[in-house]
């Protein structure tokens, strides 16, 4: 049996045949699609690329973050100086779309408070356009403010309560209030960190003016009035990077230093992302020294501790303008979003591409995609993406190979998409485990998978499955009667043995470093099913190897290959072409 053959390698005859014969199932055929986010704010721009279906359901497949600071020479207009700082950070994120293939009508970019209050916005919009070719649509307090609430809801199950969703951003600060998807109030005031920072945060004398502004801006704007007015809220969320900054500080204590952004310490299943009042005036007062200065002293022992390393500068500010919104809003505790505006920007492109999509299909899916991030590095979480990503393509071509079959022999269950939602889910959490550091770490995925209430509204025998196939992506391939499956039914645990062909497979092919996993096309002969990949050019070697990546995965690939003949009765062809 041959692996990672060359397509071009085999006889004109055999690829005649083959031609013939096969059902071709492209993966421009397959419903989903990728789609990019770029979001110019004060403080930093960020962007997204997610790979989403029909559903709407989707997962961040990598994004990126500049500090711009937009803001930071002037204002009321964006300088010389930021506009070269920004225009050098959008040709990164559009070499990184162009390198995804993300199809330009699905990629939007959008603007903030700096932008939308700039004196020479119309020309920094066009510069941007004529050098970068991104159309830059400048949003409105209102719409920044809903967008970033539909954001929230691609992240929380909170579709049918009434939700008060605060984002502070480096301009401004955006309040909402929603429900079932639709927004009661909105509105963006003048209250940035980057703004406070720049303007208050220089000496202890200065914080109590900056408190002072903060209330006389909230209450001038209404919004006490218009809240109490709507009736209230049921849970407050924060969304934005300074309000997740500070809740990473409350769950630490400040005991001991944050791990790097590619690392989760352990323990963090405990976290319960979220803070209350309590907690967040004993951050400010930490941040400013203890008696309401500006920062020094202990505060900024705290800081160099690296607690909020690039957010360091504006912390402060941002921790002091927390505390006076929980005060004048009455919150008592807040939920934290890992979503916001540039997630909400997705969630309102997929509405406009797929028809039929709704705002709250994406919070079950979310739960998974949650608990992955939360114990994942982002290279892990990389990993685990293109192991679901190729998991997907290997299923819906064989799903859809089983459709077509006619009168050709079926296999004895049919594949559904709650089937493709578990096998998807399980390759995100595949790997959730090795934050441990132990060895076995597909064992301590089953486990945190199963313990604790961390996947929403899916079923005790759909959580099993999920827990399992991330138990089995490694090591010992199950057998039909192993003890875990006692409880399934014998539809069932044929069906686990199908999914579990699968993501072993895509967990060794994505450890390739010499394949472009963009490019996957399926189809099946009757030689088999076969699966191309577009060659890279360059091939990697592993670290002390002289052997190439591709020639040890077909060592670790070959008897996966053998576990899907006996399983499905047809061989597995991998090929790469140039």
């Amino acid at each position: 049996m041959a692996f990672f053959l060359r397509e071009g390698g085999r006889s004109p005859r055999e690829v005649e045949e083959t031609m013939s014969t096969s059902l071709h199932l492209e993966a421009n055929a397959s419903p989903e699609a990728l789609f990019a986010s770029v979001d110019m704010g004060t403080n930093s721009f960020k962007m997204i690329i997610v790979r989403a279906d029909h559903s709407g359901r989707f997962f961040v497949i990598d994004k990126l973050k500049d500090s711009v600071v937009l803001s930071r020479e002037s204002s009321c207009s964006i300088s010389a100086q930021s506009q070269l700082r920004a225009l050098q950070s959008l040709r990164k994120f559009k070499r990184l779309i162009l390198s995804h293939n993300v199809p330009p009508r699905q990629t939007r970019c959008v603007a903030t408070a700096a932008v939308r209050e700039a004196e020479n916005r119309r020309e920094f919009v066009e510069s941007v356009f004529e050098d970068v070719g991104f159309h830059v649509d400048v949003l409105s307090g209102e719409d920044e403010a809903r967008l970033i609430y539909l954001g929230v809801l691609q992240f929380l199950p909170i579709y049918e309560n009434r939700v008060l969703t605060v984002d502070i951003g480096g301009g401004s600060t955006e309040f909402v209030i929603g429900q079932y998807g639709k927004v009661k109030f909105a509105v963006s005031l003048l209250l940035g960190h980057v703004i406070l920072t720049q303007k208050f945060v220089k000496n202890g004398d200065e914080m109590l003016r900056m408190r002072e502004h903060i209330r006389m801006v909230l209450e001038e704007s209404g919004l006490v009035e218009k809240v109490r007015e709507l009736g209230g809220f049921d849970v407050a969320v924060g969304s934005s990077g300074t309000i997740r900054a500070i809740e990473k500080a409350v769950f630490h204590g400040f005991a001991r230093e944050i791990a790097s952004d590619n690392e989760v310490p352990v323990g963090e299943c405990k976290r319960d992302w979220r803070f209350n009042r309590g907690e967040l005036r004993s951050v400010a007062e930490r941040l400013c020294g203890g008696g309401g200065g500006g920062g020094g002293g202990e505060g900024e022992i705290i800081r160099r501790n690296g607690f909020f390393k690039r957010r360091s500068e504006f912390i402060v500010a941002g921790a002091v303008l927390l505390e006076e919104i929980f005060e004048v809003l009455d919150i008592e505790e807040m939920v934290v979003s890992g979503y916001a505006l540039g997630e909400g920007v997705i969630a309102e492109t997929l509405a406009n591409v797929f028809d039929g999509n709704e705002l709250n299909a994406n919070a079950r899916w979310q739960s998974v995609v949650r608990l992955a991030t939360r114990f994942n590095s982002k290279k892990r979480m990389k990993a685990a993406a293109q192991c679901a990503r190729i998991a997907r393509e290997i299923f819906e071509g064989i799903r859809k190979s089983n459709e077509l079959a006619n009168n050709q022999v079926k296999f004895r269950v049919s594949l559904d998409a709650k089937d493709l939602e578990c096998l998807e889910a399980a390759c995100l959490l595949h790997n959730i485990g090795a934050f441990t550091g132990q060895k076995g770490y597909h064992k301590q995925s089953y486990h945190i998978i199963m313990n604790g209430d961390h996947l929403n509204e899916y079923s005790g025998e759909e959580l099993k499955i999920i827990a399992l196939l991330a138990r089995h992506h490694r090591k010992k391939f199950p057998k039909f009667d192993h003890p875990s499956m006692n409880d399934f039914p014998n539809e069932v645990k044929l069906k686990f043995r199908f999914l579990c062909v699968i993501i072993r497979m895509s967990f060794i092919l994505q450890q390739s470093k010499c394949v472009n996993f963009q490019e996957m096309k399926f189809s099946q002969s009757c030689q088999g099913f076969k699966l191309v990949f577009k060659e890279l050019e360059d091939q990697f070697l592993l670290p002390g190897s002289k052997q190439p990546v591709v020639e040890i995965i077909e060592t670790e690939l070959m008897q996966e290959l053998e576990h899907f003949k006996k399983v499905f009765k047809q061989d597995f062809l991998i090929l790469t072409s140039e």
